[in-house]
């Protein structure tokens, strides 16, 4: 494989110390330069401090090059590409961010695989006949437990507990009292708010926290539960049981734990609404009925009576290291006070293995995945951003983090937000950029989570002087502001701005706008078809990331404090927070 030496002038000079007079006698040795470093594709060499389709166009084709081998966190080849950032960073002029005066803050982590062959989730129904699960076909499950290879638990009755949700500001537990040691419980995916339509449930059609899979996981957990299901269906999960089998099958990524994951359910996972339509039916009850009475207020889980769950999981476990990379532009008037930009550099590596024909397996020729779209585009922006920035001084500084571990559960913001490089109340505000789709240029600009902060007048005010607008996301069901890095730092008061590209294309308008975002959903969100394409239009997407830019220099040349607009769910925090300063 081809490499590239570079003479990374920037990080020499940080290295070596003033030089003496050369009057001076007996001078102390200057400092060695560090070796250049070696990256497995070359640096860019005619990018601009503006803002252009062609920079951006650059960075995504090199991030998406097979040669990454679709950027896996921890991964020797995946690793590479965060190197591959951090010296363009170097390249564009930032300061080193992270750990020892380096581009890059350490994020121990682990990859836990389970052996299909090995591993199984079976069901026994009240007659005693075998309901076993087919991986892939009907089931995908997995553990956090890291301290062994081997977890199994043995038979255990099996409760419905509704959409899994203990939320007391909403008046509702759909746990009620029960004892849950032992038991495997199954539960909804989304929120009841969701699954009525009701505006005064939840938050209505928006999804809440409460309807991300993380929670449910996790409130599995602490309520004592041995094993924890998801029942997959695409609507309110907003996407496909495909995605469900590429996400969560082969390595899958965690934070070292403390615990060693002992807190957790010994095995998680999903069936399909079919597989569940079945269990239920072997209990005497009706899956559609069940999931009618889980939308009412005072729901009581109802045990799936005789039925049984039994599971082993079989796993490698390796710890391994991954990085967030992190750059800094300081500030000329407040140095000490920060605007951020995010994006995740990591996707889902290269699947190794073979076609076997199993049910329910899909097998690419190419099983690489790329991750052009998601998140190419996003570290193409942060680092065509960190350009336009670097070109001028500003009064407050600025950082620029390129997280590890999104796919895995939003891991290294996570890891950032708890170890922050700068104190979280020094930093004014942020904006997230993750997906891009290569529409051309559009009308609007998508606020995923509208009616958050007072970021989205800023860009309000920008998109309008150049005849744009911003619109509330179309599919708030679908939990997208939950499903993103920029929620590891809301939730702990930072304001944060997730503006996506618009659908309201100049070219075919809304209709052509989501027929595209579609077609990408289908075809290859989570595949090894998101690949760069030298037809792909960044007309829009550059003019989007100029929009994010005007926002970020307003902040930077002032003093302004953006904040949460009076009653968000993160305003407290950022009080907190502040309060701390």
């Amino acid at each position: 494989m081809k490499h590239y030496v570079l003479a990374a002038s920037l990080m020499a000079l940080a290295a070596c110390g003033s030089p003496k007079p050369e009057s001076t006698p007996a001078a102390a040795p200057v400092a060695e330069t560090p070796p250049a470093p070696t990256l497995l594709m070359p640096l860019p060499t005619d990018t601009t401090a503006a803002i252009t389709a062609s920079d951006l166009a650059e960075r995504v084709k090199t991030l998406a090059d097979d040669t990454f081998e679709g950027r896996g966190p921890g991964t020797p080849i995946g690793e590479e590409a965060a190197a591959w950032i951090g010296a363009e960073m170097a390249r564009i002029g930032l300061q080193p961010g992270g750990d020892d005066g380096t581009y890059f803050q350490k994020v121990a982590m682990v990859n836990q695989t389970i052996e299909p062959d090995q591993s199984f989730l079976t069901f026994t129904a009240p007659d005693g006949t075998e309901m076993p699960t087919v991986l892939k076909q009907d089931s995908v499950i997995w553990t956090k437990h890291q301290d062994s290879t081997t977890i199994s638990f043995e038979p255990s009755d099996v409760v419905f507990v509704g959409y899994g949700v203990d939320a007391p500001e909403y008046g509702w537990d759909d746990y009620g009292d029960q004892d849950y040691a032992g038991k495997t419980v199954v539960i909804l995916v989304n929120d009841p708010g969701f699954a009525t339509g009701d505006p005064e449930l939840f938050k209505g059609k928006s999804m809440t926290y409460y309807g991300r899979w993380t929670y449910k996981y996790e409130e599995a957990a602490r309520k004592g539960a041995t094993a924890a299901i998801i029942v997959h269906e695409t609507e309110p999960a907003s996407y496909g049981w495909d995605v469900v089998k590429n996400s969560w099958s082969g390595a899958q990524s965690d934070l070292v734990r403390e615990d060693g994951g002992a807190d957790r359910a010994e095995l998680e996972g999903w069936v399909t609404r079919a597989m569940a339509e079945k269990l239920f039916a072997s209990a005497g009850l009706d899956f559609e009925a069940m999931k009618t009475a889980a939308k009412s207020r005072g729901f009581k889980p109802v045990s799936l009576t005789g039925l049984k769950a039994t599971g082993e999981i079989v796993q490698t476990i390796d710890k391994l290291d991954s990085r967030n990379v992190i750059g800094v532009l300081p500030g000329t008037t407040t140095p000490d006070e920060y605007m951020l930009y995010t994006a995740h550099w990591d996707h889902l590596g290269k699947k190794t293995g073979k076609k076997t024909g199993a049910p329910g397996e899909d097998f690419y020729e190419d099983q690489i995945y790329n991750g052009a779209v998601d998140n190419a585009t996003g570290v193409a922006a942060l680092l065509e951003l960190a350009e336009a920035f670097a070109a001028e001084p500003h009064e407050r500084s600025l950082l620029f983090v390129s997280v590890t571990l999104e796919e895995s559960g939003l891991l290294g913001s996570e890891y950032f937000a708890e170890h922050p490089t700068v104190p979280l109340n020094e930093i004014v505000a942020g904006i997230n950029m993750d997906g891009a789709l290569p529409v051309g240029r559009t009308h609007d600009m998508v606020i995923i989570g509208y009616g958050a902060s007072e970021l989205e007048d800023r860009l309000t005010d920008i998109l309008k002087a150049d005849d744009r607008v911003i619109k509330p996301d179309g599919k708030p069901e679908a939990g997208y502001f939950y499903r993103s890095d920029h929620i590891s730092l809301a939730k702990r008061g930072v304001p944060m701005l997730y503006a996506d590209g618009g659908e309201d294309k100049l070219e075919g308008g809304i209709a052509a706008g989501k027929a595209a975002a579609a077609a990408y959903t289908a075809e290859r969100y989570h595949k090894p078809m998101d690949e760069y394409s030298d037809d792909w239009d960044l007309s829009g997407f550059a003019e989007d990331i100029q929009a994010l830019y005007e926002v970020g220099e307003g902040i930077v040349d002032s003093t302004d404090w953006p904040t949460w607009y009076p009653g968000n769910e993160f305003e407290a925090a950022r009080k907190e927070s502040l309060g701390a300063q």
